[in-house]
């Protein structure tokens, strides 16, 4: 009896704590594409969703620029979708979003999904900076996540998500030129 209530009290800590597993309104996003969903069209948010065959020019534009290999080459062609969240507090509405916690559930999303941080790297090209996070699956990464602040913008964030099948030197070759890619999308 002793022990069926020692396993009842620590399942019960475990639920706990999996529902405070990130701070944030309402109810946590539990996935990137879920964060997207829930915050795209609110105020404050703006939402892109790059086609490949544009994500494919401007990349291939940035390859042009940093002298790309075929390594490059085969990280490009292995993207699957590119989506780019930017939030600036411009309302009432989002300043609210803010007070409650919205920068914190991104960070809990990301650090409770499994997605490892990358070591940073700065790009010279990019005048904004990501923290890159990235979730592997059977040796190959399958999502990179980039966080950022927009610059000059308190409490501002750019949440980009890549997905596709990269090897770890074709994630090292994207990691030299997303964020230059980034600033050049239409703001």
């Amino acid at each position: 009896m002793h022990n069926r209530f020692l396993f009842l009290l620590l399942a019960t800590g475990l639920l706990w704590m999996a529902g405070c597993r990130a701070a944030g309104p309402e109810q946590p996003a539990r996935t990137v594409a879920e964060f997207f969903r829930k915050y795209e069209s609110r105020s404050g948010f703006k939402a892109q969703t790059i086609e490949a065959n544009f994500a494919t020019r401007l990349l291939l534009g940035q390859l042009g620029r940093i002298g790309g290999d075929n390594e490059t080459t085969q990280a490009v062609a292995a993207l699957r979708s590119v989506r780019v969240l930017t939030f600036t507090p411009t309302s009432g509405g989002a300043r609210n979003l803010v007070a409650r916690g919205l920068t914190q559930e991104v960070d809990g999303l990301l650090q409770n999904e499994r997605y490892e941080p990358l070591p940073i790297t700065n790009n010279a090209d990019a005048t904004t900076q990501f923290k890159f996070s990235a979730r592997r699956q059977n040796g190959q990464v399958q999502e990179v996540v980039g966080t950022s602040q927009v610059n000059g913008v308190p409490d501002s964030f750019v949440l980009m998500a890549i997905s596709g099948n990269f090897t770890e030197s074709q994630l090292q070759q994207l990691l030299k030129f997303l964020p230059g890619a980034v600033d050049q999308l239409p703001k």
